[in-house]
């Protein structure tokens, strides 16, 4: 009987943990959503929508501090999401959580909280992403992405580079490099979320889960501003 108790006390504890672990996930999935419709609504400086078009996969990491790079590993975290379909021409996905790590870049991000916007361009940049921890700029090539709504994106670094990324802090956007950092599926927020361990590639390209609520503006967005790839 005392066994059965205090298995049963166990069970109880643990489930408010669980779900403040899911609130926190669910909190950061809404907050890269709004990041990602302000900086596409912006009228003037945004990403290029055209480069939303030829992207497979996005990328928001929201309000990263600098004091998340000092020594011990720490790291910033957000959301990664995909284009569905065999050909990455469908809808976007449910969303996955990701880790950003790496001090090389600090000096870019002050002592404000940065959002960080990224675009995987092709096919062989999401699996790199998806599969492992990769290295910006060394495992993945990288461009600092451009700026305006209706900037041209034709040139010939950003049709070569596999990620494009930018910034924006204290209401200033821009492309940033972020090569030297490395990225990688976060698998303990991932479980958090959906509760159930499930990579971040079966959640984006085998759709293993639902996307939550949290993620309706996100998707939302993306479906609105680019509902179909364009070649």
């Amino acid at each position: 009987m005392k066994r059965i108790a205090c298995l049963s006390l166990g069970f109880l504890l643990a489930v408010p943990v669980f779900t403040m672990a899911q609130e926190k996930e669910q909190d950061r999935v809404k907050e890269s959503g709004q990041v990602l419709r302000d900086i596409l609504e912006s009228p003037d400086k945004g990403i290029p929508h055209d480069l939303v078009d030829k992207a497979e996969c996005v990328v928001i990491y929201p309000s990263v501090k600098k004091a998340a790079f000092v020594v011990g590993g720490s790291y910033g975290r957000g959301i990664m999401t995909c284009r569905t379909g065999a050909h990455f021409n469908g809808p976007w996905s449910a969303p996955a959580m990701m880790a950003l790590e790496g001090a090389s870049f600090g000096f870019q991000i002050g002592g404000q909280a940065t959002d960080f916007v990224l675009l995987i361009m092709n096919e062989k940049g999401a699996n790199s992403v998806l599969s492992s921890k990769v290295k910006i700029g060394g495992d993945a090539s990288a461009a600092a992405g451009p700026v305006g709504r209706n900037l041209s994106a034709e040139t010939d670094v950003l049709m070569k580079a596999e990620i494009l990324s930018w910034s924006r802090a204290q209401g200033l956007f821009a492309g940033v490099s972020l090569s030297g950092s490395t990225m990688r599926p976060d698998d303990g927020a991932n479980k958090n979320l959906y509760g159930t361990d499930v990579s971040a590639k079966d959640i984006v390209f085998k759709h293993e889960v639902k996307a939550p609520a949290s993620a309706s503006t996100l998707l939302a967005e993306l479906n609105k501003i680019s509902p179909r790839r364009k070649p």
